[in-house]
């Protein structure tokens, strides 16, 4: 039942914002009674902490870390994540958006929980990229890139361009970023 309001919040999290969705739609969506939400989740703020934490940090960790980790180079890891959510996105036919830009431009200002929940994603997000860069240095490439700066621009451009996609409804954005990565 706790994994089953989980998909429930985090979808209409995705679809319609935090604010947007009542904790009684939520309920109905999930077909769970208020007693039984409020046993695994007291709070819909809880709730929604829950999804960053167990949910959005997954999708990051999937997403991002993980191939960028398995990627031959950090730079080979960033534009494969860009093919991948571009090709993902247009087979799709829409775009939601990333989760984590999300719910960090719906959430960071309202409460100091969600922003310090939402940043320790970006910032283990920045690091894992940034690491992979260090590891390139080791194995002799890489040589004149700050790894911190590196994986800052990575994450920027991403969520800039995934915010883009999301206000056009289009993925090109996407594919231009894809191609000046190629440049860099």
């Amino acid at each position: 039942m706790r994994r089953k309001v989980l998909d429930v919040a985090e979808e209409s999290f995705q679809a319609r914002g935090y604010h947007a969705s009542s904790l009684g739609d939520l309920m109905a969506a999930a077909g769970v009674s208020g007693g039984a939400l409020h046993h695994h989740f007291p709070t819909k703020k809880a709730l929604a902490l829950a999804v960053i934490d167990e949910r959005v940090a997954a999708a990051v960790e999937e997403t991002w870390i993980v191939p960028v980790q398995a990627a031959a180079s950090a730079r080979e890891g960033v534009r494969a994540v860009f093919e991948a959510v571009a090709a993902q996105l247009e087979q799709q036919g829409f775009v939601r958006g990333c989760p984590l830009n999300n719910l960090a431009h719906e959430l960071s200002l309202a409460d100091p929980d969600f922003r310090a929940a939402l940043a320790g994603i970006f910032s283990a997000w920045r690091q894992a990229i940034a690491d992979k860069i260090s590891a390139d240095q080791r194995a002799g490439r890489e040589q004149g890139t700050d790894p911190q700066r590196f994986a800052a621009l990575a994450v920027a451009t991403y969520s800039g361009a995934m915010s883009m996609a999301k206000t056009a409804q289009d993925a090109t954005v996407l594919r231009d970023c894809l191609a000046a990565l190629g440049e860099a």
